[in-house]
């Protein structure tokens, strides 16, 4: 009985910090309004001056909001350190063509390596989900909002501002935390990045494994059901959010927001001289030279991926599977010497630096090294050379949960060729008024014959093919975002602003 009482009693003292805390947070949020003489909407955000895709998508939001509601103020919760809000601001301009139309106020956090996974080795959801809350813990402390919005998928910080800070909550997910296909890994003892050779070998180590998600997936639905609204950057997303947080009237699918207009400039082979092209094509039997031309010079058809090199976007796939094209193609015309590939992208430390010595490796084992390119960090300019002058455009990342990279390589007049799963399978190589956009494939093989029947198109059946991967692009702009973003918040806005 001591025992019982002893718990209730740190029950109720539990319970009656918490209500003091949440008044104490109230009477800090009615000062401030006091002061400002008007609501104010913060924009969770550690890494905002990281210059991804998903800071276009919190420019674009913010720039979207400032538009619509002027009397409304903005508040970034960042973790960035050595720069001034005016720095993060010139860089946003930079990098992405955004500017807000007034100003911003940015609070700068002092713990964001609370949330970040080198500080786990073990357990790193899980560690990274409990710093996430004491990291908004300081937020909220910082700044009281009315509006609260997790733009990087920290869902663990909701209940915090909606319960402690009594503002309303909304969240956009770029990918869950923890998704059912990560349970179906580990619960079939399938190596992957994120599931060590030594835990998918080991029954017991597995079993304990998918205990860990399970429970952790039962708090991350938890978590994410305390926002009034989801919004998710594509359908794969949005089924393992209702999934997992079941809140399907209050989520909906916003498409991240691309900026495509530099390659929409550039016109697509072949739109020009397109019946010459099919005449000489059929003249020379379907032989072509390096650029997809019937005829001319004897420049290299190019492959090309654009990614960083994380473990997850699965070069080696890429390698092994041009490995096999090469020798499907053998040496003859149109064969080894008229084909290459090209690795773009970049390294983010060490880890990943060593990662592509260990591609080049394979290269060499393979027997493909003098085909292969790799370019490291290239400039916006030479990414675009790359892709404009493309023939294919390799993309096998495994359940991306969207795919910038593939909209780009549709933008640019490049024939995609994704992974049969996530964003570019429901969402972005998808037929565009009934018309074929790119083509996906799913291992080794299936990817070696869909690059060789790419490889084997007519110059008018590719042309075919590019304009109706250019034209469905459309749906990812900007505007589009925007629009999508303000009406999935204007029921929340109506109530801060009225």
């Amino acid at each position: 009985m001591p025992c019982v009482y002893l718990s209730l009693a740190l029950t109720l003292l539990l319970l009656l910090v918490l209500l003091g805390l949440r008044v104490w947070l109230q009477g800090r949020r009615k000062t401030r309004r006091a002061q400002d003489g008007g609501p104010a909407v913060a924009f969770f955000h550690p890494y905002c001056n990281a210059g991804g895709g998903g800071e276009r998508v919190l420019w674009c939001s913010l720039r979207a909001l400032m538009n619509r509601y002027p009397n409304v103020s903005f508040v970034v919760y960042t973790g960035d350190k050595g720069v001034t809000g005016e720095q993060v601001l010139e860089g946003a301009r930079q990098r992405f063509n955004i500017t807000l139309p007034r100003p911003v106020t940015f609070i700068f956090l002092r713990h964001r390596g609370l949330v970040e996974a080198a500080s786990y080795p073990h357990f790193t959801l899980l560690g990274q989900s409990l710093g996430s809350m004491f990291l908004g813990w300081e937020a909220l402390t910082a700044f009281v909002p009315d509006l609260y919005v997790d733009s990087m998928g920290y869902a663990f910080t909701l209940p915090i501002f909606r319960y402690l800070g009594s503002c309303k909550v909304a969240s956009y997910v770029h990918y869950p935390t923890v998704s059912t296909d990560m349970l179906t890994v580990v619960r079939e003892r399938n190596p992957r990045f994120n599931n060590a050779d030594f835990i998918s070998r080991n029954p017991v180590l597995s079993a304990v494994k998918v205990l860990y998600y399970c429970l952790f997936a039962l708090l991350y639905g938890l978590a994410g059901s305390c926002s009034d609204v989801v919004m998710v950057n594509s359908t794969w997303t949005l089924g393992h959010i209702l999934a997992l947080w079941r809140c399907p009237g209050r989520t909906s699918v916003v498409y991240p927001p691309c900026d495509v207009r530099a390659f929409l400039d550039v016109p697509l082979e072949g739109e020009e001289d397109e019946d010459e092209l099919e005449e000489d094509w059929e003249e020379l039997g379907g032989e072509e030279d390096g650029r997809g031309r019937a005829g001319g010079d004897t420049k290299c058809q190019s492959i090309v991926s654009v990614g960083q090199f994380r473990p997850e976007k699965d070069h080696l796939l890429q390698i092994r599977a041009f490995a096999k094209l090469l020798d499907r193609k053998g040496d003859g015309p149109g064969g080894r010497e008229a084909l290459r590939l090209v690795l773009i992208g970049g390294c983010r430390n060490q880890e990943d630096e060593d990662r592509v010595l260990m591609l080049r490796g394979l290269c060499q084992e393979l027997g493909v090294s003098d085909r292969v390119d790799f370019k490291l960090n290239v400039p916006f300019d030479e990414l675009k050379r790359e892709l404009v002058s493309a023939t294919i455009g390799l993309h096998t990342m495994w359940n991306e949960h969207f795919g910038i990279g593939v909209v780009e390589c549709m933008a640019a007049g490049t024939i995609v060729l994704a992974h049969k799963s996530g964003g570019p399978k429901l969402d972005i190589v998808v037929p565009h008024e009934g018309r074929q956009t790119g083509f996906l494939a799913d291992s080794e093989d299936s990817y070696a014959a869909a690059m060789e029947i790419i490889l084997a198109l007519t110059p008018s059946a590719r042309l075919e093919i590019k304009r109706a991967a250019r034209e469905s692009v459309g749906r990812f702009s900007d505007q589009e975002f925007e629009a999508c973003f303000l009406a999935a918040t204007e029921a929340l806005m109506s109530q801060l602003v009225r």
